[in-house]
């Protein structure tokens, strides 16, 4: 079974910068596309952006041009660059598989975006 541990979050103030980054054992981690997710306050978990197992990435519009996903298959770790932050993107963020590869969840870090 997976385990997958984030960290990264924080509080930052509107325009700011976090890089979240997610440690995953127990899955074959180098042929995984990988996912990013957030539930914000009262809202479901919604999907942010995903990486292939040979980096092709995607990003809701939501992020797009502001987040970067990546991974590195040698620390089995994915990665998410977040910069320009805005008020809405406060939010626990997941990591996880994608698809049919989605498994259990780890705890989240929080993302704080506030003045």
């Amino acid at each position: 079974q997976q385990r997958l541990v984030e960290s990264g979050g924080g509080l930052v103030q509107p325009g700011g910068s976090l890089r979240l980054s997610c440690a995953v054992s127990g899955r074959i981690f180098g042929t995984s596309a990988m996912g990013w997710y957030r539930q914000a306050p009262g809202k479901q978990r919604v999907w942010v952006a995903q990486i292939t197992s040979y980096g092709s990435t995607t990003y809701a519009d939501s992020v797009k041009g502001r987040f970067t996903i990546s991974r590195d298959d040698t620390k089995n770790t994915v990665y998410l660059q977040m910069n320009s932050l805005k008020f809405e993107d406060t939010a626990v963020y997941y990591c996880n598989g994608v698809g049919p590869g989605l498994g259990s969840w780890g705890q989240g870090t929080q993302v704080t975006v506030s003045l």
